[in-house]
């Protein structure tokens, strides 16, 4: 992974990170399923008026929709009205990590690297401590709901991957055009018409102001900036490689909360942040390839001059490999992927 997009990854890492707190202001006025239906709402409206569609099947677009949109936010949003504590919630919600690996490896084909297995299992490992250390914090029922979150989130990262040649700001801000009426009528149904009302006409008193500046966080840090990046790294690489970075937000998230709300973290915890730090940064490195041996080049190399390319790659691996599956085994994208502006994804 090019040094240029670990960077725009951590970037997205921070944003997010700092969605957690901004989530919690925000729902100290809107309840849960009117602050998911509004905030998509801010998105979809300018998307339809100004975003070109992406030439896709709108099949994609709401698949990706419904999952990345409707299933993550409904889920999340209710396990954190439910009393799930924000740095808790920015380390469940993680699982989606292991989750888009599992998922893309058996719906994708994706082969996953030793570096891959072992760097996204100490990360997990790790995050587990962290999550077993402060679950006394919450019930069972809001992990379980920010656990299904973390799946919606997983089978969007697939389905992103599996959308084609698209400009990812784009499909972006057009998923987005989805969650808003399923949201509104769930608010209505469970929330109640009264509710809706009450949050909808106060939202401009002074009370409601750090509420709406959190919402406002929330549509441009974490949708705009935060998937518009997150959507192009998907694309230009495989899952397994781009996933574990979202690791790095409970890190972002802890500290926000303690910043914000008190939430003070104890060295347990500071300890496991930094060891999910390194274990993703660790499993994105592509190791350098070993110099084959001299020995061994030169008993090779007149076979080689007379073997075509195909068959010296069945002697050398034990089968024929298509492009696509040695580009995998590096965690290289191919050269023909959906990109955005002509780039590879």
């Amino acid at each position: 992974m090019l040094l240029r997009d670990r960077l725009l990854a951590l970037v997205v890492a921070v944003a997010w990170g700092l969605n957690f707190p901004a989530t919690a202001i925000a729902l100290d006025h809107w309840p849960p399923f009117l602050l998911a239906a509004v905030r998509f709402t801010l998105l979809a409206v300018p998307t339809i008026l100004f975003v070109p569609r992406p030439k896709v099947p709108f099949r994609w677009i709401v698949l990706v929709g419904a999952t990345l949109g409707v299933l993550q936010f409904a889920f999340l949003y209710l396990g954190m009205s439910a009393g799930m504590p924000s740095g808790l919630a920015s380390l469940v919600i993680q699982a989606s990590a292991p989750f888009t690996v599992v998922l893309a490896g058996v719906l994708l084909r994706e082969r996953l690297t030793a570096r891959q297995v072992v760097g996204v299992s100490v990360a997990v490992a790790a995050l587990g401590v962290i999550a077993v250390h402060r679950a006394q914090t919450a019930a069972l029922l809001p992990v379980v709901l920010v656990l299904c979150g973390a799946l919606g989130w997983a089978l969007g990262n697939v389905a992103t991957r599996r959308t084609g040649p698209v400009n990812p700001l784009h499909l972006t801000l057009w998923w987005a055009v989805v969650p808003p009426v399923p949201m509104f009528a769930l608010s209505l149904l469970v929330e109640g018409p009264a509710r809706v009302g009450q949050a909808i006409g106060t939202a401009f008193t002074t009370s409601a102001l750090p509420a709406d500046l959190g919402l406002l966080y929330i549509v441009v840090a974490g949708s705009l900036v935060g998937y518009g990046i997150w959507s192009r790294l998907m694309g230009k690489y495989p899952s397994s490689t781009v996933a574990p970075f979202s690791m790095l937000v409970p890190v972002v998230g802890v500290l926000a909360s303690w910043a914000v709300f008190g939430e003070v973290p104890d060295v347990v915890e500071v300890v496991a942040g930094a060891v999910v730090v390194a274990a993703v940064l660790w499993s994105s490195r592509t190791p350098r390839a070993l110099p084959v041996a001299g020995a061994a080049a030169g008993a090779g190399a007149a076979r080689a001059a007379e073997t075509p390319s195909i068959a010296r790659d069945a002697a050398g691996s034990g089968t024929v490999s298509a492009p696509e599956d040695r580009l995998a085994r590096t965690g290289a994208s191919p050269a023909v992927s959906p990109g955005a502006g002509g780039a590879p994804r």
